[in-house]
């Protein structure tokens, strides 16, 4: 008689979750903005039932206290419940942690997705079947694991010692993974002084192209672990070059620094002010009868330089408009937001994202609020792109576009700026999007809306795109030189190129070639060596 309640029980338990399941949680589980809880539910529903109905068995099952010859059936139950929980891990891990992942090393420019997420995915599935079938051995067939576990310990010590040095390069590389010092694409220095690009950290060596030799280097990283590495990229991605000149002390010594500041200023691939450039653009590199297709790189120069300040207007009122929403929020949320605060900085925000190129479309409106109320009150919405010509994002692919008429990139290049600045696009859109999410709901972040706006304001001016006025060239005396006939006076030159990557990494030292042969053909009778 036990045994037929415990089988009712356990028919009804399996009924009540399969409309649980079923029904009701994943009716609520699809109003969720973000998928992970239906994804979740999706790949728990029939494993959960399926244990459920194995537990319920197995307990109606002991109940009728059968001989041993029916123990079978009892170890059956116990495998399909260790094997059916072992496919549920193993499903969530995949489909729901693993996803999460990706999406947070996406939104956060960190670089799990492509060597430490590919990893987990297979080591932690085998090792979950692992688990799983010794588990099934040990309690479903009481097959006695103790000496198959003290072995594995000691073959895993063996192979650790053996692998001491693999092991320290591979935990080298998770650690350098998740700690992100550097992003692909990153220009680094290493102690030895050699210049390279970031280009790969794989599991056991990391890998380095190399511009002095045009040479890849693969340096173990363990070995790069405990290097200083000098990352050339951050917190500016163009990079920073000094060159000593020397100078007879005879003549207009402040002349000479007028001159080499306006070759460097006017050199189309430095950086510094665009109108001082603009305006030393015609004076310098007039080298028509000498170096075929010169006036049609000035000519792509001014156009790039014109179509980059257009950008960088568009970026100082992006952030005006930012500062402002911050001074309306820090003055607004002490007292708590009312509905009328709330929609002022939403109103606020809606522009920004105009100014941007960004426009918000609204799913499942509700005809029966007021048009202002149904703007803001709904979880799901895109953020789409307006395509208007004085946006950010329409500014800053005319700009890039201009860029690729550049006659010195190679055809490498013409993929790898669209690349970059459609990633920085991506990125931006991701990022704001995140913000309009606080926007939209503000009742839990109310009091940190302000800060959420400076980290946005922060990476604008950090991490998309530095303002080219911050690395204006500079040259000034450095020492006294005595040669073995004359004294010299050593100047020291610093400029910044805008992206050493392009020309297969031969863009820096193009720069450097051109600028030294203007200064030696402007400045040649105060000028000796180097």
């Amino acid at each position: 008689m036990l045994f037929f309640y415990k089988l009712i029980a356990a028919t009804i338990g399996a009924g009540l979750l399969y409309v649980l399941l079923f029904y009701l949680l994943r009716a609520w589980f699809r109003k969720f903005e973000r998928d992970f809880a239906l994804v979740a539910l999706y790949v728990s529903a029939y494993p959960a039932f399926i244990v459920l109905i194995l537990i319920g068995l197995n307990l109606a099952i002991a109940s009728l206290r059968l001989g041993l010859g029916f123990t079978w059936i009892n170890q059956l139950l116990i495998a399909g419940i260790i094997g059916t929980v072992s496919y549920w891990a193993i499903q969530i891990f995949t489909q729901v942690v693993i996803h999460s992942f990706k999406e947070f090393a996406q939104q956060s420019e960190m670089m799990w997705d492509n060597v430490l997420i590919p990893l987990l995915e297979g080591i932690i599935p085998v090792t979950i079947v692992f688990i799983g079938g010794g588990l099934i051995l040990q309690f479903a067939l009481n097959v006695d694991l103790t000496g198959v576990w003290v072995a594995l310990g000691g073959v895993g010590f063996i192979v650790g010692f053996v692998t001491k040095d693999i092991l320290a390069n591979f935990f080298s590389g998770i650690v350098l993974l998740i700690d992100t010092p550097f992003q692909f694409g990153d220009v680094v220095r290493l102690e030895s002084g050699e210049h390279g690009i970031l280009k790969k950290i794989g599991l056991r060596v990391t890998q380095i192209y190399l511009f002095e030799n045009h040479t890849e280097a693969y340096i173990p990283n363990s070995v790069l672990q405990s290097q200083t590495i000098i990352n050339l990229s951050r917190p500016i991605s163009p990079v920073y070059y000094s060159k000593a000149l020397h100078l007879k002390p005879e003549g207009d010594l402040d002349a000479a620094c007028q001159i080499i500041e306006g070759i460097i200023c006017a050199h189309p691939d430095t950086l510094g002010d665009i109108d001082n450039k603009l305006e030393c653009l015609d004076q310098y590199f007039n080298w028509e009868t000498t170096r075929v297709g010169l006036q049609e790189k000035k000519q792509n120069g001014r156009d790039r330089l014109l179509a980059e300040q257009q950008v960088n207007l568009k970026l100082e009122e992006i952030e005006g408009a930012l500062q402002a929403l911050i001074v309306t929020l820090q003055i607004i949320e002490q007292g708590g937001l009312n509905q009328e605060d709330i929609e002022t900085v939403q109103q606020e925000y809606v522009y920004i994202l105009d100014l941007i190129g960004l426009t918000i479309v609204f799913e499942n409106i509700n005809p029966r609020k007021s048009l202002f109320r149904r703007k803001f009150n709904q979880r799901a919405f895109q953020l789409k792109e307006t395509n208007a010509s004085e946006s950010l994002i329409n500014l800053l692919r005319q700009w890039y576009r201009v860029w690729l008429k550049d006659p010195n990139l190679t055809n490498e290049d013409q993929q790898l700026l669209p690349e970059t600045w459609e990633y920085k696009i991506e990125m931006l859109k991701r990022r704001v999007g995140r913000l309009l999410k606080k926007f939209l709901n503000p009742s839990r972040v109310e009091t940190r809306l302000d800060d959420s706006c400076n980290e946005l304001l922060k990476w604008l001016r950090t991490r998309f795109k530095q303002t080219s006025y911050l690395c204006e060239p500079q040259v000034r005396i450095e020492k006294t030189v005595y040669g073995s006939s004359a004294i010299f006076l050593q100047f020291l030159l610093e400029y910044f190129v805008d992206d050493i990557r392009l020309e297969s990494c031969g863009r820096g030292e193009r720069v450097n070639s051109e600028i030294y042969r203007e200064i030696m053909r402007q400045i040649k009778p105060y000028v000796i060596s180097k």
